[in-house]
Parts: structure tokens; C-alpha cells; sequence
């Protein structure tokens, strides 16, 4: 058996769940806007564990969502995820988000052939996101990239290819979409539990683990941080 502890820390919405490979054995999700991943993270890692009768030197291996997404979400779960993995000389495995939100979606949707296009996002604030396209297999196409929704960019997003829209990026856009009934948007999708499985499975199995000295948040974008006038 791989027990697999994986969590995503990079949106408001934190979940944490206790696999046997791809199957959850127990979950803790919290959505809430408070942003308290720093003091739930932990007490959710220790509750999936109690509720399974686990003990930490039990894990096979910690998947942690590397984003992009929130700058100090991402380093709490990080930190909590090489600092688990370090302790305990197991496995580290860094997913991306955007790869959780597929499987997600994936997990509860059907009906999607290998040649759609899928954008998971992430909210970036405004009608800003961060995304990427996979095809309708879950491959990635191309770089993550922050996009700005508009008219044009749905115009050119569904030349010859079926495109569907889903993640908290494209919750906030409900009224372009609307515009724009060519695009399929699917409301409701996180980073969750049946996502987070799957991803951390596929990830063990194939072998793919991530270095714990080099692995580091992708942030979708540098921080926005002013140097003070006269500074050198």
C-alpha cells in the first residue's frame, strides 16, 4: 500500500487528504476567505492521520501543490511539506495546481474528448488569472502564464478546438462566459481531495518525485515588491 498524504495551499481553498494511492481515506477541506492555511494545515494533516489509525513514519510519500497562487500560501505548504519529508527521509512530490484542477474536474466530469482544451485557473485579482491549456487527456500544452480575460482572448481561444473554463479564475468571469456560450465553463472547481489523490498517485507511481533542497513555489508571476527611493 502507498499511503500518501498530499495538500494545495495555494488558493483560499486548503484541502488535505490521507490516500491509499488514488483512493481518499480520510479528507479535511476548508474554504473559507480567511486565509488561515498557517494554522489549519498542520491540525488537518494530524486529524486525517488519527482517522485512519496512521502514524506519520506510515507515510509512503507527501504531495504538495507548488501552484501558481497565493505567494504566502504557497510557502506555508511547502515548508510544511519539505519539513515532513525531511524528518521522516521519505518521498517529496511537487504538483502543479493547474494539474490538480484538471484532475479534479476530470474526476467528477465527463464527456470530454482527447482534442478539448481545458484551462484550469487560478485567480490572479481583477479579471486576471493564471492558466495553462491541457488537451483533453490532462497533458499540459504549454507554459503557466498570467492572461487577462477579455473578449479577444475568448475569440481566439475557440478557433477549431472545444474550449472549457474552470477554477476560481474563472468563477469571477461568470458574465464574460455568458457572452460567450461557445465556451463551456464548468463552475465550482478546486484544488479538492479527489484531485489532489489522483495527481499524487499518478506521481508515485510513475516514479516522479522533486528534489527538497531545490523544489520551489511557482508564483505564476514576481512579486510586486518597491525598492525604497535611494535604495542601491
Amino acid at each position: 500500500m502507498a499511503l500518501l498524504l498530499a495538500f494545495d495551499t495555494a488558493t483560499s481553498h486548503l484541502a488535505v487528504v490521507l490516500s491509499n494511492g488514488k483512493v481518499p481515506l480520510a479528507s479535511r477541506t476548508d474554504a473559507t476567505a480567511s486565509l488561515s492555511h498557517a494554522e489549519k494545515l498542520n491540525i488537518f494533516i494530524a486529524e486525517v492521520l488519527e482517522e485512519t489509525g496512521h502514524d506519520m513514519k506510515d507515510l509512503s510519500a507527501v504531495a504538495v501543490g507548488t501552484g501558481p497562487g497565493s505567494y504566502t500560501g504557497l510557502r506555508i505548504g511547502l515548508s510544511a511539506a519539505k519539513g515532513l519529508c525531511f524528518a521522516l527521509g521519505i518521498p517529496l512530490i511537487g504538483m502543479g495546481t493547474l494539474e490538480i484542477l484538471v484532475a479534479e474536474m476530470q474526476s467528477g466530469k465527463s464527456g470530454f474528448g482527447p482534442d478539448d482544451i481545458l484551462f484550469p485557473m487560478v485567480d490572479a485579482r481583477r479579471m486576471e488569472v493564471y492558466t495553462r491549456p491541457f488537451n483533453g487527456n490532462g497533458v499540459s500544452l504549454e507554459e503557466t502564464a498570467p492572461l487577462i480575460l477579455d473578449d479577444a482572448w475568448c475569440k481566439a481561444s475557440t478557433t477549431g478546438a472545444h474550449t472549457v473554463v474552470f477554477g476560481d479564475g474563472a468563477d469571477k468571469a461568470k458574465e464574460l462566459w455568458a457572452q460567450h456560450p461557445e465556451i463551456t465553463y464548468i463552475q465550482g472547481i478546486r484544488p479538492d481531495v479527489h484531485g489532489l489523490a489522483l495527481c499524487a498517485s499518478a506521481h508515485f507511481e510513475s516514479g516522479r518525485s522533486s528534489n527538497l533542497a531545490t523544489l520551489v513555489p511557482e508564483y505564476g508571476k514576481p512579486a510586486n515588491v518597491a525598492q525604497k527611493r535611494g535604495a542601491h
